[in-house]
């Protein structure tokens, strides 16, 4: 970092990805700092500079930066790896600490405080934020959790014996469904069922979850603004949500049809198979510590599919793009999806969608993450739309 571009990044003062120091804090007060950026998006830390952006410099540049690698080694737990550089400023020595992102979160202080960057300060994080921190260093599963509100009366019995004859061609015993239902991380060892198990086998899902569920709309224009047309709550199982905001999808996708032979076979103006993928990669990989639905929104030049959570570590919207991505966020959930033949364990069904949406529409499928949310927008043909479902 040169002179020009330090003066840049302190005339923006403090915010999320800068703090500003005229000293050296204390250790305590060094290593939350550290945690807080390691456990957040990275940053960078100025030694020697007022809140309001006047250089004033550090003596013994050498002595503070064996403090400050030794605090990220030994007050930061695990060890955070940080990159120092001093810059000169007229007559003046400013200690930039760049902290990374970090890629063994969650991280520590040495007192056991967990801490995460917000806005322009430091503070603890919360419990859903923990969660979410171990759950993307795959240290916690959050799909795997009990639901002490929940017994196994919660559970329908019949649909899961039923699930596993139909999907592992096995039948089991009454006796014997505990010791199924723990093996596949559905019941705890107390009997206490899992997220996973009232999800797809629960009798009401949403009595303990009202906001796991696919919200549907259809909007008579292109901005979010307008009124839908028609919404629907998709609530119920997994298989029944997924099965039921298919069927909404194609109240409102142009139909055409064609002859096969002496019959007219209908056709769909975006591929049932893309639609399904995305729906069921939302379920699959959705961030269930966030209370919120996923939405499935019909627009007249595109479709929508926005999904609670950004994406987890190590994946990237390029690699998943190119098929490349396989984190299990939701390993159970996906085990589930996979024994039901909806999901491969190839990583490989976004690509599948952007291939199939390029034959059939010869248009690009666009993918986003902002803060707390991943979509994926589908484009739908110009011409030809049928926006009342007739």
């Amino acid at each position: 970092m040169d002179e020009i571009e330090l003066l840049e990044k302190i005339s923006r003062k403090e915010n999320y990805q800068i703090e500003l120091k005229v000293r050296l804090p204390d250790k305590r007060s060094l290593s939350k700092e550290i945690v807080c950026f390691a456990n957040s998006e990275g940053g960078q830390i100025f030694i020697g500079v007022d809140d309001n952006g006047r250089i004033v410099g550090v003596e013994n540049i050498d002595e503070v930066m064996l403090i400050v690698d030794n605090v990220a080694n030994q007050n930061c737990k695990p060890p955070v790896t940080v990159y120092m550089e001093s810059v000169q400023v007229e007559d003046k020595t400013v200690l930039v600490i760049n902290i990374p992102k970090g890629s063994h979160r969650p991280y520590r202080t040495i007192t056991g405080q967990y801490y995460i960057r917000s806005s322009n300060r430091c503070r603890h994080a919360s419990r859903e934020e923990l969660l979410r921190l171990f759950q993307a260093s795959e240290s916690l599963y959050y799909d795997e959790t009990p639901v002490p509100q929940a017994g196994l009366s919660d559970l329908d019995i019949e649909y899961f014996k039923d699930f596993i004859y139909k999907f592992l061609q096995i039948k089991i015993k009454t006796d014997e469904v505990r010791n199924v239902l723990k093996n596949l991380h559905l019941l705890s060892n107390n009997d206490v069922p899992t997220i996973s198990g009232l999800l797809f086998f629960g009798n009401n899902p949403q009595r303990f979850f009202p906001n796991y569920k696919i919200i549907c709309a259809n909007i008579p224009g292109n901005d979010i603004s307008i009124a839908p047309s028609d919404k629907k709550d998709i609530l119920g199982r997994v298989s029944s949500i997924l099965e039921d905001t298919i069927k909404f999808f194609k109240l409102y996708l142009a139909e055409s049809h064609r002859i096969k032979g002496f019959e007219p076979e209908a056709t769909f103006e975006i591929p049932e198979a893309a639609i399904r993928e995305v729906i069921v990669n939302a379920i699959a990989h959705r961030d269930y510590t966030i209370e919120a639905p996923i939405r499935a929104l019909i627009f007249k030049n595109r479709i929508e599919i926005h999904s609670p959570g950004n994406l987890p570590n190590t994946v990237t919207i390029e690699s998943i793009k190119l098929g490349g991505s396989h984190v299990l966020r939701n390993p159970t959930i996906y085990n589930l999806l996979s024994k039901m033949g909806l999901v491969t364990d190839l990583g490989s069904g976004v690509r599948r969608v952007i291939q199939l949406i390029k034959e059939n529409l010869n248009k690009e499928v666009s993918l986003y993450e902002t803060e707390g949310e991943f979509t994926v927008v589908i484009p739908r043909r110009e011409k030809g739309l049928v926006e009342d479902g007739s």
